[in-house]
């Protein structure tokens, strides 16, 4: 049987990359800290996924899969050094933790007399996510396993798109998800053979469908989740209901697409029905997500390269005013979430610096700017209607 090493356990780790990969025959070792799931798999070697909220339930079951502790590089080292396939569902910030690991086992896998290829893929919502990683093990080799990594090591970027939200552990380790589903993988980067995996779509233009995804779906999300996180909504599907909520996103998600379309050759009507099968995803109950869960993190999300930001920002520069973008981000400055790490650190600051040198030092916008100037205006209108 093929063996697949699979960084992150959670629930995306088990509902997507894990359930294709167990779906296409591979034995899946599950690479992670947390002690309880890591207990659960190896009692158990298997787990279902229930795909919830289309017009059937769908369930399956996922067979062979075992887990390794993560802390413990020589033993994920090896099973890397005789793996067919590496993948990797661990969070964008996290992928230089698990880079000393995969670099091991790469040391191990190169200095045989005749090295096998191997495939290195990082399923996050970052553009060239594995090439990120792939910088990270780079790190922990010498210049020599570097080019004997570069002849028969790939690590090729990805996209991936499906709703996992959070869940309650069980010893099942039982995954709820929603039935859409979407990985596309650059096709000219792989090492030798490209295998064949249920679900794995192939391109030569994966950035155009990163981007696609990134601001769309997450633009979508996360703009949907402060608003409805203002407006005092707990889920959001709940919030996406809401006509004032639905046509915000909805425009905004026109505005992010404005570049889409011009950059990479979408077609319009094509994109529009893209936005609103997103759209209707949202309204998906049985996934139950929250909207504290989907806006987490506003440092990062209101990043000037992130999901907000860059589409409203690139609207600006094609002439079309993002107005709604602006309402987003100015949305996610009120994300006042306790809990929220991140959250906190921008109300410190707003509180300490003010709302126009914590926006520049969040977004990158100039306060003075266009766009900076509408978003100011939108956030100190929405804060006087609270």
């Amino acid at each position: 049987m093929k063996k697949a090493v699979h960084f992150g356990a959670g629930n995306i780790g088990r509902g997507f990359i894990g359930l294709l990969l167990g779906l296409s025959d591979y034995e899946v070792v599950f690479v992670d800290v947390n002690e309880e799931i890591l207990a659960a798999l190896n009692k158990n070697n298997r787990y279902k996924v229930l795909e919830v909220g289309g017009a059937e339930e769908k369930e399956y079951t996922v067979n062979n899969v075992r887990g390794i502790n993560g802390k413990e590089i020589s033993t994920v080292a090896k099973e890397i050094a005789d793996a067919d396939i590496v993948t990797a569902a661990v969070g964008p910030n996290n992928l230089k933790f698990i880079a000393p690991a995969i670099a091991e086992g790469l040391k191990i896998r190169l200095e045989k007399a005749r090295p096998t290829e191997l495939n290195i893929i990082a399923c996050e919502n970052a553009v060239k996510a594995s090439t990120e990683l792939k910088d990270y093990v780079y790190q922990n080799l010498d210049e020599n396993l570097q080019e004997k990594a570069d002849l028969y090591i790939g690590f090729p970027d990805s996209a991936v798109d499906r709703i996992v939200p959070p869940q309650e552990i069980t010893e099942s380790l039982e995954v709820k998800v929603e039935p859409f589903k979407e990985w596309i993988v650059d096709q000219t980067q792989f090492k030798g053979e490209i295998p064949e995996i249920e679900g794995m779509n192939l391109t030569d233009n994966l950035v155009a469908f990163v981007e696609r995804k990134i601001f769309t779906l997450n633009t979508g999300h996360c703009g949907t989740a402060y608003m409805g996180y203002y407006k005092g909504y707990q889920y959001i599907h709940e919030a996406i209901k809401d006509e004032e909520i639905y046509k915000t996103i909805k425009e905004a998600l026109m505005e992010s697409g404005s570049s889409l379309i011009e950059f990479y050759g979408f077609d319009e009507g094509t994109h529009k029905s893209y936005i609103n099968k997103i759209l209707k995803r949202f309204e998906n109950p049985a996934l139950m997500d929250s909207v504290t869960r989907v806006g987490r993190d506003p440092l990062r999300k209101l990043g000037a390269k992130d999901r907000l930001v860059k589409p409203a920002s690139r609207a600006v520069e094609m002439g079309k005013f993002p107005t709604n973008l602006a309402k987003c981000i100015a949305l996610g400055f009120l994300f006042d979430v306790d809990g929220d790490e991140a959250a906190q650190k921008i109300q410190d600051k707003i509180e300490k610096e003010g709302i126009e040198r914590t926006l520049e030092a969040v977004t990158g916008l100039a306060p003075e700017g266009d766009l900076g100037q509408e978003v100011l205006k939108q956030y100190k209108e929405l804060l006087d209607n609270l």
